[in-house]
């Protein structure tokens, strides 16, 4: 799988992080351009500052990367479009593997074959983690009912 984790930031790195995305932000809301030219200084006295032209879409991206990194949450950048081992899959979800074929076999996880090896789409893997914790979050409620109907009673 084509991923990049991105662990924690510092403190510093989190508090650069918010003044950058501040910054960025800033000029993103107040320009209509289709291309952002970004000056590097080079710290070189007399030479041309190379320019680096992006389009503002990649630097909305960037700033949500910069969010993150302000509130010091670890990233994982995965491409849309990727496709899980089940091991994978298990290390995404914090299961194991053989819970992951399980979930497969009773058809609540979708995958595909390649050969004879299951492979699960990003996208598939994401809608079942949110359709867990709803799962979770109506079982909660559901508990919490009964211990009210239960204390009512005593």
């Amino acid at each position: 799988m084509s991923q990049h984790v991105l662990d924690p930031a510092s403190v510093a790195e989190a508090e650069m992080a918010a003044v950058a995305r501040a910054c960025l932000v800033s000029a993103l809301d107040h320009s209509k351009a289709d291309q952002i030219k970004v000056t590097i200084d080079t710290g070189e006295v007399g030479g041309d500052m190379p320019v680096l032209t992006i389009p503002p879409r990649a630097l909305r991206f960037f700033a949500d990367v910069l969010r993150q990194m302000a509130k010091r949450e670890p990233m994982l950048l995965v491409p849309q479009k990727c496709e899980l081992t089940t091991q994978e899959a298990a290390a995404f979800l914090n299961v194991s593997r053989p819970f992951v074929i399980k979930e497969i076999e009773a058809r609540r996880l979708s995958c595909r074959l390649v050969n004879s090896h299951r492979r699960i789409e990003f996208e598939a893997l994401v809608r079942y983690q949110e359709q867990q914790k709803k799962r979770s979050e109506d079982a909660l409620i559901k508990l919490r009912q009964t211990s009210d109907e239960i204390g009512q009673e005593l």
